[in-house]
């Protein structure tokens, strides 16, 4: 038993020794299969675009809301019962028109009480006059006293003063009576009646009746913030961005549906101070609104066209990959091996980013393809069109 025992023995060892060895040799051709499989890979494909440097229009965009170019507080300018309205509340009305009419009795009243003061003031005077021209004659004559023609003066001057009070009462009341009918000083969208038919209304602020809004043109507010302004003007300063001569920006308005408003506006105030709340200055443009497309209050876009970025370099967003600490492209050297490059981005331009460094004009950039390039990776090139000049694009402010 002994000796067959280690028959067995001795002949179990060689087995495992051998399997050991099969084995190292399957992963030794495997390792040289592989080596054979990289060697022999196929080049990646990828288009490229050479770097060129253009002047580029842009257009910044901020979020904005319509204001009426001139709201009018309509009131009551004296006290008395409300008689009738006379516009239908919330159309629009024009300038001249009658919206309310006050009883106007009290005020007739008042006017012909105010013509028989006068019609007395001016007898009055007319007496004085005929007395102080006859009284002259006689004092150069010493038919009188000085004192009795000083006296005669001073009666004719009283009497004037007198018609003087008079027509200014007569005046008092023939503008109290007019202003009992209330017109729109302006054309625009009225509102609704704060005060029906038989109210009693005081002037003040108890005596609002109304409001009456402009509708064209319409201003446009936005705000700028100090970050903003700041970067504009290093930018500018830097040579990489240019304003329109005296910041003259047309303004193009874009209502919530997307659809574009057909009048361009302009610039026409620009606060002198930010706001200590918020951080920002307001900017204002007025646009015609003869159509009425927009009503105070509607949150629109602004987009202000006229800038531009002079020798610009533009590449496709698809272009530049996000690393761990910053951004990159994938440029091909003259051997045509990729190359990572860290390029710092700055606003977009539609599909575009602009690069304000990183990239040279006549350098080759991967634009598709990317993603999957890696270094020393083989690559098969197809050329990029060369991109047409654009029209101008929004870019973040």
């Amino acid at each position: 038993m002994k000796s067959t025992d280690g028959w067995f023995g001795s002949l179990r060892a060689p087995t495992r020794v051998g399997w050991r060895l099969a084995l190292l040799g399957l992963a030794l051709l495997a390792g040289c299969g592989e080596e054979k499989q990289v060697a022999t890979r196929a080049p990646t494909e990828v288009t490229a675009m050479t770097v060129t440097a253009r002047d580029t229009p842009v257009t910044f965009e901020f979020v904005a809301q319509t204001q009426s170019s001139r709201e009018v507080e309509i009131r009551a300018r004296v006290a008395g019962f409300l008689e009738k309205r006379l516009y239908t509340e919330g159309e629009l009305v024009k300038e001249g028109q009658v919206l309310f009419q006050m009883d106007r009795k009290p005020f007739e009243a008042e006017l012909l009480s105010a013509r028989g003061q006068l019609a007395q003031q001016e007898a009055r005077w007319e007496t004085a006059k005929l007395d102080l021209t006859r009284f002259r004659p006689l004092a150069a004559r010493g038919a009188i006293s000085q004192k009795q023609l000083d006296d005669a003066i001073s009666s004719e001057l009283q009497a004037r003063a007198s018609v003087l009070s008079a027509q200014g009462v007569l005046r008092t009341a023939e503008l109290n009576l007019g202003y009992t009918t209330i017109v729109s000083p302006l054309t625009g969208l009225s509102s609704f009646a704060k005060k029906q038919e038989g109210s009693y209304v005081t002037p003040g602020e108890e005596g609002l009746l109304t409001s009456v809004a402009q509708m064209d043109p319409i201003y446009v507010n936005f705000s700028i913030s100090e970050n903003e302004l700041l970067k504009y003007r290093s930018e500018m300063a830097a040579g990489r961005l240019k304003f329109p001569p005296n910041s003259e920006f047309e303004v193009e308005v874009v209502l919530a549906d997307g659809s574009m408003v057909p009048e361009r506006g302009r610039l026409n105030f620009a606060d002198f101070s930010f706001s200590k709340e918020t951080g920002t200055f307001l900017v204002r443009a007025v646009v015609a609104n003869p159509n009425g497309l927009m009503r105070p209050g509607q949150f629109v876009r602004a987009l202000l066209q006229g800038a531009a970025r002079p020798n610009a370099i533009l590449v496709p967003q698809r272009a530049v990959l996000q690393g761990a600490k910053s951004q990159y492209v994938w440029v091909i050297d003259p051997q045509g091996k990729p190359e990572q490059r860290v390029v710092d981005v700055g606003d977009w331009h539609g599909d575009d980013w602009f690069i304000t460094q990183g990239l040279q004009v006549g350098e080759r950039v991967v634009v598709d393809g990317a993603i999957r390039v890696a270094p020393g990776v083989p690559l098969k090139i197809v050329e990029a069109p060369t991109p047409a000049q654009p029209a101008a694009a929004a870019a973040g402010p």
